[in-house]
């Protein structure tokens, strides 16, 4: 069965990544948003094949979780960080 809700979330977060690189021409933003976004569709394709390999999403997501939140609460801003703490 194929994980779509993972590679949705893979997807979000890697054009989150371009985003911030376009509006901000932030490298770090580009290369976080492609890698954490690959990581994410890395762990989806393991899911899609074996719905009980599941530590990969979990990492990714917690990290993802920990960083964006740690943000988000810094900064009071939603975008991104709100956005990305709420989705996962």
């Amino acid at each position: 069965m194929t994980d779509f809700i993972g590679y949705t979330y893979a997807f979000t977060v890697a054009l989150g990544g371009v985003i911030g690189f376009l509006k901000a021409g932030s490298m770090v933003s580009l290369m976080a948003g492609l890698s954490f976004g690959g990581l994410a569709a890395y762990a989806a394709n393991r899911v899609s094949t074996n719905p009980k390999s599941t530590g990969l999403a979990l990492v990714v997501s917690l990290t993802l979780f920990i960083v964006m939140g740690v943000r988000f609460y810094k900064s009071g801003k939603f975008m991104p960080a709100g956005l990305v703490t709420i989705i996962r």
